[in-house]
């Protein structure tokens, strides 16, 4: 039996990320970045995949744990037989090279501790060789050297495949032990290893704590908004400001099942809602950053648009399994890399077109050839807005005529409209005019079914689809709107276990409208946005109660996957996914802003206006 994915905590320096188990187990870490190869793989296999375990000897899941107040530094409490001890986990921000330190703290009697790292290069395939060195020990295996220092000797005889390091911690002592990843062909001891743990404590804390102070949400949830924005800033790829979905690969969607994908990339799906979420709270600077990164990464041939890209931009993302590795609970297959880079997905124009807006409305600077990129999206989109797509879930089976790929499509005509009567660039606005509202016309006539009183998955089709949620969010339609209504009425039926699924499951066996058998579970971020439409249309009460279901299932450290099982109680997909991070962001700020029992009827919709009514153009 695997660890359960809501028993790990995140800790990270802004370039790559560690999970941390209750069990003091690190269980997962790539480096040096977020999408590098895994050297301790143990989430998706065994400790023969690699771990990185400080805990008591007589060891088991610590009965205590918590994050230092507005910062990324983990507190692990063990009361054992003969004392209580604490170890201290943290990343600090990237100044050279990546380092995790792990402070062991006596806090009464004596505890025998034990610190056992077996690293695993390549993907937790690769065992290093091992030899001693002052302090410590290091591996090596090709490009990769991994060093341990130790307040103590670390056992580690050459050519074993473990390091390890017993010792005796007694009340009041502080004993710490620091992993450094460098290039193998760096034979200097790394720099994080001169100096004292002591002083990168501090300085990990002071600049979470620091960048914590921005936030200027200030409503009910508080503490829930301050470790998402925490966590979206944790999986934030500091050089380039890239955020990746979640700083894992291959957690499954249902245990045993194929949903199995690579989170560690970069989805232009999330740009407006991520925008939205730092502007809203105060973080200007992260908000220019992922604008940046994301006028970078889809500089080119607007035909050329892919739905994701790595952390620094790169579009080849090669989908490859990794047999070698059993899986999270023996689901299958684990992969690394995603092919999602080579599906069209019309809805990224009208998601890259909408950050462009909301970006150029909060007077983020833009480079100058930005209105170039906007005309060669906008011509691309006029040839290819009625051809089926993959969709906002990126579906594996065939293309279709997604509802919601066509209200992006209207999103970004939308938006190119008023960034045009913004900047005095008129020339093409005709022609964008009657493409937005031609395609607001069809998907009025063939997304709507009158039968069930709802919008619909794709035309013809009577299947719910949950992004129909945001209908009201991005403008189409306002809040008030019956039909809006009627769809978040029979959105109901959706619902599994007070939460939300992204579309209407088959049956087993049966294979879903994404090209894959077995279903899955609740969708945290749907979930979410049910809140908040029934928010903006008027019913707040159930609103505030579908926001606060969804912060119960957080676990204990505040985090959330991409999914939740009602069934079993317990979270499911790719973690911490920023994704539902942002979505919880946003919907505190939408129930914190809302007046009770009033319906927003914004016609430009509120993620780009911050809920302030946009003329129509």
């Amino acid at each position: 039996m695997s660890t359960p994915i809501e028993d790990y905590a995140l800790i990270s320096d802004l370039e790559t990320a560690a999970m941390v188990g209750r069990d003091g187990s690190v269980d997962w870490l790539c480096l040096p970045r977020f999408d590098s190869p895994a050297c301790l793989a143990a989430l998706l296999g065994t400790e023969d995949n690699g771990f990185w375990r400080v805990a008591p000897v007589a060891r088991g899941p610590c009965p205590q744990r918590a994050y230092r107040p507005d910062t990324l530094v983990l507190d692990t409490r063990w009361e054992t037989a003969t004392g209580a001890v604490r170890v201290t986990d943290f990343m600090p921000p990237r100044a050279q090279l990546p380092c995790i330190v792990r402070v062991v703290e006596g806090l009464s009697g004596t505890v025998s501790i034990r610190s056992e790292l077996r690293l695993r290069f390549h993907q937790g395939r690769v065992v290093p060789w091992i030899r001693a060195v002052d302090h410590g020990a290091v591996a090596v295996a090709g490009p990769d050297a991994v060093w341990l220092d130790a307040d103590g000797p670390v056992r580690a005889v050459d050519g074993a495949d473990s390091m390890v390091y017993d010792f005796t911690v007694p009340a009041g002592r502080r004993l710490a032990l620091t992993l450094v990843w460098s290039p193998s062909h760096l034979p200097e001891t790394p720099a994080p290893l001169c100096v004292p743990a002591e002083t990168l404590l501090k300085e990990t804390g002071d600049f979470w704590r620091r960048w914590a102070v921005q936030c200027r949400y200030a409503g009910p949830w508080r503490d829930a908004v301050m470790r998402s924005l925490i966590t979206l800033k944790a999986l934030t790829y500091a050089p380039t400001g890239g955020i990746v979905a979640a700083p894992t690969t291959s957690l499954p969607g249902r245990i045993g099942g194929e949903r199995n994908w690579d989170h560690r990339y970069c989805w232009l799906r999330d740009s407006t809602l991520t925008l939205s979420c730092l502007l809203h709270s105060g973080y200007r600077d992260e908000a220019a950053a992922w604008l940046g990164w994301l006028v970078r990464a889809i500089a080119g041939d607007p035909a050329d648009l892919q739905t994701v890209y790595g952390v620094g931009g790169q579009r080849l993302l090669p989908e490859t399994e990794a047999p070698w590795l059993p899986g999270y609970e023996g689901s299958r297959p684990v992969r690394f890399g995603n092919s999602a880079t080579n599906q069209f997905q019309l809805d990224v124009y009208g998601e890259v077109l909408d950050a462009l807006w909301l970006s150029l409305r909060a007077g983020i600077p833009m480079p100058p050839h930005v209105w170039s990129l906007v005309e060669a999206m906008m011509g691309n989109l006029l040839r290819r807005w009625r051809e089926p797509d993959q969709g906002l879930w990126q579906v594996r089976g065939p293309g279709q005529q997604f509802v919601h790929s066509k209200v992006m499509a209207w999103v970004a005509a939308d938006r190119a409209l008023r960034m045009g009567q913004l900047l005095g660039r008129n020339g093409s606005s005709a022609e964008w005019r009657a493409m937005r509202d031609e395609v607001h016309r069809e998907v009025c006539r063939e997304g709507w079914d009158p039968r069930q009183g709802s919008f619909v998955q794709s035309y013809g089709s009577s299947a719910l689809d949950a992004s129909a949620l945001l209908m009201p969010r991005l403008g189409f339609l306002p809040a008030g709107d019956e039909r809006v209504r009627g769809t978040v009425r029979a959105l109901r039926g959706l619902r599994h276990g007070g939460f939300v699924r992204r579309y209407a499951q088959g049956g087993p066996g049966v294979q879903d409208v994404d090209g894959m058998p077995g279903g899955e579970s609740t969708f945290v971020a749907c979930s979410l946005w049910y809140a908040d439409a029934l928010a903006v249309t008027g019913h707040v009460e159930q609103a505030r109660e579908a926001f606060e279901r969804v912060l119960a299932i957080r676990n204990d450290v505040g985090l959330l996957s991409e999914q939740w099982d009602p069934d079993t109680n317990r979270q499911l997909g790719n973690a911490p996914q920023a994704f539902s991070h942002i979505a919880l962001v946003e919907t505190a700020f939408a129930l914190s802003e809302l007046p009770a029992g009033h319906p927003v009827d914004s016609p430009a919709g509120h993620s780009f206006a911050f809920g302030r009514r946009a003329e129509p153009v």
